[in-house]
């Protein structure tokens, strides 16, 4: 295992710097190009590049960089990470249906259950966890199997291989979010899903500075269609975005790793508090995903979640740390503390995030690369002022 990381490490940055760099002046850096339209040489005959929108330089080496990082043959660089989940759904058509995991971001919830609907296309929530329920829950016009892994918020864990074989079984394809854990410490398209969706916001960009999705394909035709899709609803990212993310890709590997070692220790510390209910953690062996997560993966990863009883307590808890931002968003540089029930899950029904765990006091936690210590001093802190709450008022 360590061996692939290493080559990971190394490929992150050969990609996304020699590999894709300006070949006139030797520039390490790719180059911006802020034009909108380029001139063509010939009357019959065009270049690469006709319009922005449909192809840029800047953004083809972004590109090209994520479909090697993931092991693809087609990268493509969308305005969001909604952006290209939303284009990836538009591969399927009217009258089909979609078996999804119901531990989902609530933007993608929200359009599936919101917008799908309106063109004909129906769906199904299944806990991933328990593959006989995935297995019949799908019909005869099952298009697309939805897989998020680890999961937001409550980092649940999906057997890739026994989905996909499900998928295969039913002539289905699969998508896989694989924005918490990178190409770096997971490559689903080796697993043999067909599209691998990432909110490049997070932390393959890494500094909360930009909006970005990304979508690979290693099936080259497929690759086609989405790109067709990709031109016909034009999100796309701007060259500006795509030189940014460019940069953060560069330094994924020491930003990555150092944050999960934070996270590894900071659940252990949580796991043993006496007022934290539960945490969701994969590096934990008390986790139900650890050893499947283990197969599947070379890290658990940088974000958790944790259970603290109340809403009351986890306000008095966010209120009294002084290192983390609270804010939506992960991935960041800086530690981000967030509170999925009012943010990233606000859209889903109160009823439906209960079903999934989703309480109100369930914090979510993206590790940044503030010393650990230090970290955990302050939720030792935040944790004493919430205990002193419960004995003051009794909640």
């Amino acid at each position: 295992m360590s061996g692939y990381k290493e080559s990971l490490e190394t490929s992150i940055v050969v990609a996304s710097t020699r590999g894709h760099g300006e070949r006139k002046t030797g520039a390490v850096n790719v180059p911006i190009y802020l034009s909108s339209t380029f001139h063509q040489e010939s009357f019959d005959e065009f270049g690469p590049y006709d319009y922005s929108r449909s192809g840029n330089p800047t953004r083809d080496a972004l590109e090209k960089t994520i479909a090697e990082l993931e092991g693809g043959t087609r990268g493509l660089a969308f305005a969001s990470g909604l952006a290209a989940i939303s284009s990836a759904f538009m591969l399927l058509s009217a009258g089909d249906h979609i078996v999804i995991t119901e531990d989902v971001y609530g933007g993608t919830f929200r359009f599936v259950t919101e917008v799908l609907p309106r063109i004909g296309i129906k769906h199904t929530f299944v806990d991933f966890t328990d593959l006989e329920s995935v297995a019949s829950a799908i019909r005869s016009n099952t298009k697309l199997i939805y897989i998020e892994t680890p999961s937001n918020p409550c980092l649940g864990i999906t057997d890739i291989n026994r989905i996909v074989e499900l998928a295969k079984a039913n002539n289905c394809l699969t998508f896989l979010d694989n924005t918490f854990m990178t190409p770096l410490y997971q490559r689903p398209l080796d697993l043999g899903v067909d599209v691998v969706l990432h909110s490049a916001t997070k932390f393959l960009s890494g500094h909360s500075d930009i909006i970005a999705g990304l979508a690979v394909t290693k099936d080259e035709e497929l690759g086609k269609r989405l790109a067709f899709l990709q031109n016909s609803f034009g999100a796309i990212l701007g060259a500006q975005d795509s030189f940014s993310l460019i940069q953060g890709i560069k330094t994924l590997s020491v930003r990555f790793e150092k944050s999960a070692d934070s996270a590894q220790q900071i659940a252990a510390y949580l796991n043993n508090h006496t007022l934290v209910e539960e945490v969701y953690y994969p590096g934990l062996t008390s986790h139900p995903g650890y050893e499947i997560h283990a197969q599947q993966a070379t890290n658990p990863g940088a974000v958790l979640s944790f259970r603290l009883p109340t809403q009351a307590i986890a306000k008095a808890f966010v209120e009294s740390v002084q290192i983390p931002v609270f804010a939506v968003s992960l991935g960041g540089v800086e530690s981000i503390l967030s509170h999925p029930a009012q943010m990233s899950h606000a859209a889903m029904p109160k009823s439906e995030r209960e079903k999934r765990g989703i309480t109100d006091g369930l914090l979510r936690f993206s590790v940044g690369l503030e010393n650990v210590d230090d970290l955990i001093a302050d939720f030792d802190q935040a944790l004493l002022v919430a205990a002193k709450l419960i004995e003051k008022v009794g909640i």
